[in-house]
């Protein structure tokens, strides 16, 4: 993912559900095939609610996006690009991970987020976004960008 035009985007603070969507809608437009989108936070965060936006923007009905917590994996077609949606809440085991087959993912023809994503950082392709996102009290949110990790996977 070519980082320059996100600048104008983050950080950045969001003071309602909507405007963390909204910024999800925006980000959206720069992703392209094979971008790894990397959500860390607490829960309660909007990690679901910049997800949603991210599908809009993609063009897909934000109403089909569910976390999928107890499923690890959503995948959602019919808009610009796919978009696979992970969370790793539950997961107990990296090699969880493994058995999705994530490279095919990770590296294919959509777009992958990742909430939890630090359960997973040993597998994140180098170009991988990471986005935190801080709960500030009431709506407010503030979405930041994480340097990459020295552990990500270097194969990409």
């Amino acid at each position: 993912m070519n980082t320059a035009p996100l600048t104008d985007l983050l950080p950045c603070e969001t003071d309602s559900p909507e405007a963390t969507h909204a910024l999800g809608r925006r980000l959206a437009e720069h992703l392209r095939p094979g971008d790894v989108v990397a959500l860390y936070g607490d829960l309660g965060t909007g990690k679901t609610r910049l997800v949603k936006g991210i599908a809009a923007g993609l063009g897909i009905p934000e109403t089909e996006v569910t976390s999928p917590t107890f499923t690890l994996v959503h995948e959602y077609r019919g808009g610009r690009l796919p978009l696979y949606h992970f969370d790793a809440y539950r997961l107990r085991r990296l090699e969880e991970f493994f058995d999705l087959g994530y490279e095919e993912y990770f590296y294919g023809d959509g777009v992958s987020v990742v909430e939890w994503a630090d359960r997973i950082e040993p597998l994140l392709p180098p170009h991988t976004l990471r986005m935190h996102l801080e709960h500030l009290g009431g709506d407010r949110r503030r979405i930041t960008w994480l340097p990459p990790s020295p552990k990500a996977d270097r194969r990409a």
